[in-house]
């Protein structure tokens, strides 16, 4: 066996800084313990649609949710309520209780429920988590009752997956099986930073250790307008957008403006046909799906800043929201 003393002396280097960076993000992050699991499993519930036969979902028949604002109402996926004839939701501690269908939102695959007993609701954050951060999962996988997993957030705003219309995913490697859908991820302090719904996967439904929670701050918007409306009105810019041209077989990090709507807030902001989205709301802009996820956050009446270059020159535009 021959060896070469440089790269061991390099590697016990890496070694060692790894080791630094590794105990230094130890003491940043806040530890998962079961002060996190007491203080969430509360506010997590099972979802037990009943179907009409020719309805039912065999894949998931149940899921989960999630007790939000003043403790009456729960948020879960819409996949698992929309065409259900009624729902029941069961308690961490087995209490079955009734809830009323408030309002749904197909794009987001968000519903809200409500229920007559108040039960405890979870703190939702506003912000988006740290990647690297711990977090765990907690749902009803497998229609087995409610279960915790843990990880780590593997990366934010995540968009353009094909799972939903709008999309603004936290990925993480927690597992995630079917049931859980509905379900709560937490931070280690046990408060919600996104509502689990989607596997990504090619073959099976099994977990492989890539999987999406909606953004808590997606979720929180769709949460206020189905109580107060029972459905969701999203603004619109007046762009429609496609991916950027390749120059030498290599993508533009970019949306493209591929027609502006007269009249509309992209046209009196002045955007161009061809115009190349790089940023949006403080986000990268990388393709149209991520302008469509920026977009999703703000509310009718809001501005929006957004950085494009036209002709090669960099321009910052102010879009107003309607």
């Amino acid at each position: 066996m021959h060896s070469c003393p440089k790269l061991a002396q390099a590697l016990t280097v890496a070694f060692i800084f790894a080791a630094v960076l590794s105990l230094e993000f130890a003491w940043l992050a806040p530890p998962v313990t079961a002060q996190t699991v007491t203080s969430a499993l509360p506010s997590v519930v099972s979802v037990l649609p009943e179907w009409a036969p020719d309805r039912r979902r065999v894949e998931e028949p149940e899921g989960s949710g999630v007790v939000v604002a003043d403790g009456h109402f729960i948020v879960t996926s819409a996949h698992i309520v929309a065409k259900a004839l009624s729902v029941r939701i069961r308690t961490f501690d087995g209490i079955l209780l009734t809830a009323k269908l408030v309002g749904v939102d197909l794009v987001t695959d968000i519903a809200l429920l409500k229920i007559d007993d108040a039960l405890t609701p979870v703190t939702i954050v506003l912000e988006d988590p740290e990647v690297g951060e711990p977090v765990c999962a907690v749902g009803n996988a497998f229609g087995l009752g409610l279960s915790v997993t843990c990880g780590v957030v593997s990366a934010v705003n995540k968009a353009g997956l094909k799972f939903n219309h709008i999309e603004d995913f936290v990925q993480t490697d927690a597992a995630v099986n079917p049931g859980a859908s509905g379900g709560a991820l937490v931070s280690p302090e046990g408060k919600m930073v996104g509502l689990l719904s989607a596997i990504y996967t090619k073959q099976t439904d099994a977990n492989i250790g890539v999987n999406f929670a909606v953004s808590s701050v997606l979720v929180s918007r769709v949460i206020a307008m189905l109580r107060d409306n029972g459905r969701a009105k999203w603004v619109r810019s007046g762009l429609r957008l496609g991916s950027a041209p390749n120059k030498g077989g290599i993508g533009q990090l970019a949306a493209r403006v591929i027609k502006v709507v007269e009249n509309s807030s992209a046209a009196q902001a002045g955007f161009m046909r061809d115009d190349l989205i790089l940023r949006a709301g403080g986000r990268r802009i990388r393709k149209p799906a991520d302008f469509t996820s920026i977009l999703a956050r703000h509310m009718s009446g809001s501005t929006m800043e957004v950085m494009i270059v036209r002709n090669g020159l960099s321009e910052k535009l102010t879009l107003k929201l309607n």
